[in-house]
């Protein structure tokens, strides 16, 4: 009988020889291998040929020896099937050409089925999966509710979320309408991910730290707790954002078997706080890995020792690895959490 993957196990809080690891974007463009890729293939053309998603996916596995893979994707690609003009422009990131302004053009908003709708996605999953062989696992993923909504009503990034927030507050009840509509979609999209093979799913909600306590509880909460409870028997899921020291309970108690932290709270503080029975990830801030090799050791350690040996954790890093960072930087991360971890 196969051992069941030591990422599994932690995400189970069970006991494990070290701290599994992962990075978010591990497959993205630090890599010389994927900047060879970009040079040829546009982010969406890569994202839609599930033969080049696949081999993207797979490029850290043996070059970092992490022990978890992410499907290579998106948190944006179910906005399209839902009637959204979306492109992804050098330099400036996503763009939204229609972003919904009205009450009416949010009620257009089309249902998906993921399997018909982003039949790319769930091949490349299959396919990953075929080649890992269940040596580790492979992780699905989606944005959040609240962080899908930003992006779309802003038309893109922002700093200051004034379209999302005025209609939070201008229009509750539009608002919530916008809400349910994207929960069907990430529904839909993750359950498709895990009939598809994937053996966890994360959901970023990387830009719920935007929200004051009280309205992440008024108008995300319930639609981020509908998402996991919808999930809640299918496979370990990952609750991640970023900035969130004032609404970590509250993210808890939406769900998630994980809660993914980043660099702006102390991780014993963080796990203290949501009490030890539940997993934690991270939360080594990315510009470590800038840093010369014993810096990056030093730090890992310092988040090791936070841990205190306790099952459930996952090494990650607060956000996703940076452009900039020297291959070589991460794989001394991955190394140093193996051996050090191994010796507490």
């Amino acid at each position: 009988m196969k051992e069941t993957p030591i990422f599994l196990r932690a995400c189970k809080r069970e006991p494990t020889e070290y701290t599994p690891v992962w990075l978010m974007r591990q497959a993205g463009r630090f890599l010389k291998e994927y900047r060879s890729l970009r040079r040829q293939h546009s982010f969406l053309t890569l994202c839609k040929t599930p033969e080049l998603a696949t081999q993207v996916t797979l490029l850290p596995i043996e070059k970092l020896k992490v022990d978890a893979a992410i499907i290579f994707a998106d948190i944006l690609l179910p906005l399209e099937p839902m009637g959204i003009d979306l492109e992804f422009t050098k330099g400036e990131g996503p763009v939204i050409h229609n972003p919904p302004r009205s009450r009416a053009e949010i009620e257009k908003l089309k249902h998906i089925e993921a399997e018909k709708d982003l039949p790319f996605v769930m091949e490349a999953i299959k396919q990953v999966c075929h080649k890992l062989t269940g040596r580790i696992p492979l992780i699905g993923f989606s944005g959040a509710p609240f962080t899908l909504a930003s992006y779309l009503l802003e038309g893109g990034g922002t700093k200051n979320f004034i379209r999302t927030k005025s209609l939070m507050y201008q229009d509750p009840p539009c608002w919530h309408l916008l809400m349910e509509r994207l929960s069907e979609a990430i529904i839909s999209y993750l359950k498709a991910q895990v009939r598809a093979g994937a053996a966890v799913v994360q959901l970023f909600d990387s830009w719920a730290g935007a929200l004051s306590p009280q309205d992440y509880k008024e108008f995300v909460f319930p639609h981020s707790q509908r998402v996991f409870h919808a999930l809640s028997t299918k496979v370990p899921a990952i609750h991640f954002a970023t900035g969130t020291s004032g609404i970590l309970e509250s993210m808890q108690e939406a769900g998630g078997d994980i809660i993914g932290i980043d660099w702006r709270i102390d991780l014993g503080e963080a796990w203290q706080r949501l009490g030890y029975d539940i997993g934690i990830q991270g939360n080594l801030d990315p510009t470590a890995l800038l840093g010369p090799p014993e810096r990056i050791e030093s730090k890992v350690e310092e988040i090791l020792h936070a841990a205190e040996g306790r099952p459930g954790h996952i090494f990650n890093l607060g956000h996703g690895v940076l452009p900039q960072t020297p291959e070589e930087n991460a794989i001394t991360m991955v190394e140093a959490v193996h051996r050090l971890s191994k010796d507490r």
